[in-house]
């Protein structure tokens, strides 16, 4: 075990909108350690999704990743030999983080030609309440709202 938490790994903000948020996103975005090209990825989607809205590119992601990000989630837990999904808020960190992955993840699934173009989709989706990663944060809620008779299992 431990002596002491791990410390947080201090980052860069991004060249462009010098923003923590969007070298978080870029990370995860990135493969193969090839930062440049998820950045440029990232900055065209951006483009297309103000060109697309007709508002603020950034503020229309940022809007788009609130909308995702789940406020509870389930955890199992073994009461007596049965287990149990238990309902439980998620941390603001894992909150974001879940967002980001959500996000990425179902952008890759798309059809679109380029990795902008499907990051820009799943945006503009999200951004509206629809989607696949937006349809992923309502089906935790309601499996959590199922599960809410286990909620006094908590930890």
């Amino acid at each position: 075990m431990r002596k002491s938490r791990a410390k947080k790994s201090l980052r860069q903000p991004d060249p462009r909108y010098n923003d923590m948020m969007v070298i978080r996103f870029v990370n995860s975005l990135m493969n193969d350690g090839k930062k440049s090209i998820a950045l440029r990825s990232f900055y065209n989607s951006i483009d297309i999704v103000s060109k697309k809205s007709g508002e603020e590119g950034l503020e229309v992601w940022k809007k788009a990743l609130s909308n995702v990000c789940p406020q509870v989630e389930v955890r199992s837990r073994r009461v007596g030999g049965a287990t149990f999904q238990i309902p439980q808020e998620v941390r603001p960190e894992r909150k974001t983080a879940l967002g980001i992955k959500w996000m990425i993840s179902f952008a890759k699934k798309r059809n679109e030609k380029t990795m902008a173009a499907k990051l820009a989709g799943e945006i503009l989706a999200a951004y509206k309440e629809e989607g696949a990663a937006f349809k992923k944060k309502e089906d935790t809620h309601r499996m959590a709202e199922a599960n809410k008779a286990f909620s006094h299992f908590r930890f």
